[in-house]
């Protein structure tokens, strides 16, 4: 077996080069300061020596969730907003023509780094996700990736699992997939400033990276939003700690200085909402950050003014602006939506003199990835590796459907399907089950009519499913007063989720009003809520179906966490599947539900 690579052996770039002297007035200088051997270089005839200042390329995306392939649906496109206001849809996304896009945009920019932002694994398709995302590491390997921050779902199978996929190794219990060959691991780092581990207080991964090439040197800081505990499951983050994204960065900032870094980027899993879901809105207009909102905007005004530019992910949104740092100077903040449907381009110019990166000169652009380019043929010959070994299990089909169930709105009809079936699931295991509830977040991808751009028919197999739901959570019941059930609803927009709610799919029999023009817990209107037609009893018992991450308390359902007469199920994409095949045929699909259990007030 050959000798395994140094980690993050480089395929593309020499970025070991003379580092020159920072702060010096003069090229004759600059040359002095030098080692003997880099200024008799310089003196050598027709040499001629870098300027002041170097245009270094950025090229950044995030939260990839393992989409190798075309995202379908609504996933899959991206929104354009034109001068005079109209909008057009653009497909985009797949990881064929992202590097593509990348190696174009490459091209003739002998300074160019390519840095992610967390959650290039996790919730994945099948292709990726039923190999413990292994060919998506491969496929950011040959993207040429450099660094990357952690995400919250880079936690899903645990720290251990993450350490696995960073040095390499076959996984513990499904071992090697292909036979003779051996899982190398990640050429890149994962960055993990802010997750220590609870025992030794340190890191769990590298905090920071340096990449240098010819004196120029640019440091990175990667870390995940500090409530992912929230939103993983209590395995996947057992035994660490996450600490406040600020905090955490301005320490390393000072960390890197004192090594004579000063050109600083912070890779941060925590992001914001525009004001447009289309990926070229300006929002910097009419001032500096006005048209976003969010965690990030709190987070980019407090992070020390050493740090010279932000990549952000986590909300899957689109944007590239610009916010005022604690001193009150711009600073491009920028987040590629998801799905790699985008690619951001930043052009960072370092000033040789300072080692710093000159901030006026900062410009930065979305772009998307269409798929109108040439497919790259490695990633193709990658696909079709990994498609053959899933095939078996993924073409299988699980279900019929008669038109697009999407996953688009407060009450989504992918939302009601999924809770229909655990519903129907629990009163499987227990007929007094009343009623199922499903989180927004663990629903990845709509279902569509034609997937795959070929089908046609309806067909829903084992693969799709997968991509709806990749998370392995199991079904579990568990008892709740009518006042808990009640307080859970409310939940729903109060607390943690009261800026971004998170509103649950509902089976149906369960109806509620949710009044948007009030605030807090009052939005859930608590004499609306009946189940059957009758009001919730707040002294009576109710069964409730949920997967085992809301079951333990996750996204804020604090009061999910407290119930009582557990049953654990089996898993919940099995659930979906048995309710599919028991519920349609080709004869007689699916339609899709109409999404009119919750009545929103707005």
């Amino acid at each position: 077996m050959p000798a395994k690579p140094h980690p993050y052996r480089r395929r593309r770039r020499t970025t070991r080069l003379l580092a020159a002297a920072a702060g010096v007035a003069t090229v004759g200088a600059l040359i002095a300061a030098l080692p003997a051997s880099a200024g008799e270089t310089a003196k050598k005839p027709g040499h001629q020596w870098p300027g002041r200042y170097q245009d270094v390329q950025l090229l950044s995306f995030n939260d990839l969730h393992g989409n190798l392939e075309p995202p379908t649906g609504s996933s899959g496109r991206v929104t354009e907003l034109h001068e005079d206001g109209t909008t057009k849809t653009i497909d985009a996304g797949g990881v064929e023509y992202l590097a593509t896009h990348l190696r174009q945009a490459r091209d003739g920019n002998k300074y160019s780094i390519t840095a992610a932002g967390g959650d290039m694994v996790g919730a994945s398709p099948l292709i990726s996700g039923l190999f413990h995302d292994e060919p998506t590491i491969e496929a950011l390997n040959k993207l040429d990736l450099d660094v990357t921050s952690v995400g919250n779902h880079e936690f899903d199978e645990g720290a251990k699992e993450l350490a696995r996929l960073q040095k390499g190794g076959c996984h513990p219990v499904a071992g090697c997939y292909v036979d003779g060959e051996t899982f190398e691991g990640a050429n890149f780092p994962f960055l993990a400033a802010n997750v220590l581990n609870e025992k030794t207080g340190k890191p769990i991964l590298k905090p920071y990276w340096v990449w240098k090439k010819n004196g120029v040197k640019v440091g990175f800081i990667g870390v995940t939003l500090e409530d992912t505990p929230g939103v993983v499951s209590a395995e996947g983050v057992k035994g660490l700690k996450f600490k406040d994204e600020v905090e955490t960065i301005n320490k390393y900032a000072k960390v890197l200085e004192r090594q004579g870094v000063k050109s600083v980027v912070a890779l941060i899993h925590e992001g914001g909402l525009p004001a447009s879901a289309a990926y070229n809105y300006d929002c910097d207009s009419p001032s500096g950050g006005d048209g976003i909102s969010g965690p990030i905007v709190d987070i980019a005004k407090n992070i020390t003014p050493k740090v010279d530019a932000l990549v952000t992910g986590h909300t899957h949104a689109a944007y590239a602006c610009t916010i005022n740092d604690p001193s009150g100077k711009p600073r491009t903040v920028t987040s590629a939506a998801a799905f790699g449907r985008l690619y951001t381009d930043t052009t960072l110019t370092y000033d040789r003199w300072t080692g710093d990166i000159s901030r006026t000169a900062v410009a930065s652009a979305n772009h998307v990835v269409t798929r109108d380019v040439p497919k790259a043929p490695d990633m193709t010959e990658l696909i079709a590796k990994w498609n053959t070994l899933a095939a078996p299990i993924g073409n299988k089909p699980i279900g019929y459907i008669s038109g697009d169930i999407s996953n688009v709105g407060t009450e989504s009809p992918i939302g009601d399907l999924i809770a229909d079936a655990q519903l129907a699931y629990g009163k499987e295991l227990d007929p007094e089950t009343d009623l199922a509830l499903m989180n927004p977040g663990g629903i990845r991808v709509p279902l569509t009519y034609a997937a795959k751009g070929t089908e046609g028919d309806g067909v829903v197999t084992y693969a799709e499913g997968f991509a709806v739901q990749p998370f392995a959570n199991t079904v579990n019941l568990q008892d709740f007063t009518g006042a808990q059930l009640v307080q859970v609803l409310k939940e729903q927009v109060s607390g943690t989720n009261a800026a971004s709610p998170k509103v649950l799919q509902i089976s149906a029999g369960l109806t509620y009003t949710l009044d948007l023009t009030k605030a807090g817990a009052d939005r859930v209107v608590t004499d609306s809520i009946k189940l059957n037609g009758a009001a919730i009893d707040p002294a009576a018992t109710y069964r409730v179906a949920t997967n085992s991450f809301l079951a333990g308390g996750g996204d804020g359902f604090t009061t999910l966490g407290q119930g009582t007469n557990d049953l654990v199920g089996g898993d919940d994409l099995a659930a979906l599947e048995k309710y599919l095949l028991a519920n349609s045929s080709a004869a007689n699909p699916i339609a899709p539900p109409a999404a009119n259990r919750i009545t929103v007030v707005k």
